[in-house]
C-alpha cells in the first residue's frame, strides 16, 4: 500500500520535467505538499484530449469510479495492484483508457518494530520527482465534476522490502509516453509496468512533516 507522499516542487518546475503543460494548475489548490494524505489533491500528468500533448492537472487521490451513484458515500480507492487493475471492476476502464502519471518525489512507509511504527522517507537517489504509474476516473453529476485518481503498486523492491511488503510502481521517464497512450498496446503497457523503477532509497526520519490542513478540499465539494 501506498498512502503517504511527498512533493516539494511547484508545478511550474515540473513542466519540462514531464514535458507536459502547466498552465491548467489551478493556483489556489495545494499541491506541494510534504505530508499528501488520502483524498489530498495531487498532482498529475496525462494526455489532453484528442492530442499528443501531455498537461498537469490537479485531481483528488482516491479514485472512485464513474458509475458510482453517491460520490459522498463512495469508498476512495488510492491504490490498486499492478496485478489484477486489468480486470478489476473498478479499475478495468481506467486501466484501458485513462492512465497517468501521478507525480511525487517521495512516499513514505512505516516500519514495526514491537509496538512502535517508525516513518521512514523512500525518494529516488538523486531526490528528483518521478511519476508513479497511476489510472483516473471522472464522477459527475448535474452539479459537478470530479476527477479523482489511484497509484499502482507492486512488490517491493530490497530495499524497500524491509520496511513494507508493497510499493509505488513508479515508471522510468523513457517509459512515461506508451503508458499515456490511449492506444498503447496491452503488451507494450505489461512490458512498461515490469520495467518498474527499483533503485530507491530509504531513510528513517524522527517524525512525519505536519500536514498542511484540509481547507484545499473545500474545491473538490
Amino acid at each position: 500500500m501506498c498512502g503517504r507522499t511527498r512533493l516539494e516542487v511547484p508545478p511550474y518546475d515540473l513542466a519540462d520535467t514531464f514535458g507536459a503543460d502547466a498552465s491548467g494548475v489551478d493556483p489556489s489548490v495545494t499541491v506541494t505538499n510534504l505530508n499528501c494524505a488520502p483524498t489530498d489533491p495531487v498532482l498529475v500528468v496525462r494526455r489532453r484530449r484528442d492530442s499528443e500533448l501531455r498537461e498537469l492537472v490537479t485531481m483528488r487521490w482516491g479514485l472512485v469510479p464513474f458509475y458510482v451513484r453517491d460520490f459522498r458515500d463512495a469508498k476512495p480507492l488510492i491504490n490498486a495492484r499492478v496485478e489484477t487493475v486489468a480486470r478489476a471492476a473498478p479499475f478495468r476502464e481506467s486501466y484501458k483508457r485513462r492512465r497517468c502519471l501521478v507525480v511525487a518525489d517521495g512516499f513514505y512507509e512505516w516500519r514495526h518494530e514491537g509496538k512502535k511504527k517508525l516513518p521512514h522517507v523512500v525518494q529516488r537517489p538523486d531526490r528528483k520527482p518521478f511519476g508513479m504509474a497511476g489510472i483516473w476516473d471522472r464522477w459527475k453529476n448535474e452539479e459537478r465534476r470530479i476527477e479523482t485518481c489511484a497509484v499502482l503498486t507492486r512488490d517491493p523492491s530490497a530495499e524497500v522490502a524491509a520496511i513494507h511488503d508493497r510499493m509505488p510502481l513508479a515508471l522510468e521517464p523513457a517509459d512515461y509516453a506508451t503508458w499515456l497512450d490511449p492506444n498503447a498496446d496491452p503488451d507494450a503497457l505489461r512490458e512498461v509496468l515490469g520495467r518498474a523503477v527499483t533503485d530507491w532509497v530509504v531513510t528513517p526520519i524522527e517524525r512525519m512533516p505536519d500536514p498542511p490542513g484540509k481547507r484545499q478540499l473545500a474545491l473538490f465539494g
